[in-house]
């Protein structure tokens, strides 16, 4: 069994003439410490599963299992905890607490976590130890974004929820914020799901799921991938 199993995943919103089938009927299959990117245009439905996989929405249909326990037989209670041990959130939006310092939001996500990374050595891992002490206006997008990472991963989750990470950054940072996701999942073998519709990423993912229109239409398995420090778009 593969460590993240969606199966006849099936989601909709609206009724009537403004019926949309968000998703329909996705399989797919994710090895734990891999790099799996979710890969499709606006509207392809990727953000959707992210969040089902995140158990922010529920699906109509179908069911995702992680580590074996299934989310749809999960109360609300143990998907509380679900939550807080599997997952952590990385989104296009840095959601850092404004008037904390770069250490403070860090410490958020520890306090959720049982156990929890060093804090100190993962803003040195973020490259951001010299701005621990300052708040999220004055740093630049990529030290925030570096900040939001680290509050997602200082809990050491299982799995690495990323929703358009670059979406809100230049290329150069983009590129930055791509090798630092690619140095965690090394460092402390997270398994990562990233949200993207830039297709050159899908270069540095050992596993990528093209979405168009509800529905899985290509799976590439990369046997060579490109490093995140050398793709070009």
């Amino acid at each position: 069994m593969s460590f993240v199993e969606i199966t006849g995943i099936k989601k909709h919103y609206g009724q009537d003439d403004s019926f949309v089938q968000a998703l329909d009927a996705v399989n797919l299959e994710i090895e734990k410490g891999e790099i799996c990117v979710l890969l499709g245009p606006s509207g392809s439905g990727k953000s959707t599963l992210l969040n089902i996989i995140g158990g922010i929405e529920t699906a109509d249909s179908g069911d995702v299992s992680v580590d074996g326990e299934t989310i749809k037989s999960m109360n609300e209670k143990r998907l509380t905890q679900y939550r807080r041990k599997h997952l952590g959130y990385v989104f296009q939006s840095y959601n850092l607490i404004p008037n904390l310092t770069v250490r403070e939001n860090i410490e958020v996500g520890a306090y959720l976590g049982k156990d929890s990374l060093d804090v100190d050595d993962l803003m040195k891992t973020l490259g951001i130890y010299e701005q621990r002490n300052k708040i999220p206006s004055q740093l630049s997008g990529g030290q925030q974004q570096r900040t939001s990472i680290g509050r997602a991963i200082v809990k050491n989750p299982d799995i690495l929820l990323c929703d358009e990470p670059t979406g809100a950054l230049d290329y150069a940072t983009s590129k930055e914020t791509l090798k630092l996701i690619e140095d965690i999942n090394k460092k402390y073998g997270n398994t990562v799901i990233m949200v993207t519709h830039n297709d050159a990423i899908k270069n540095m993912a050992d596993k990528v799921y093209k979405l168009r229109d509800g529905k899985v239409v290509e799976t590439i398995i990369n046997e060579n991938k490109i490093p995140a420090a050398e793709l070009e778009w």
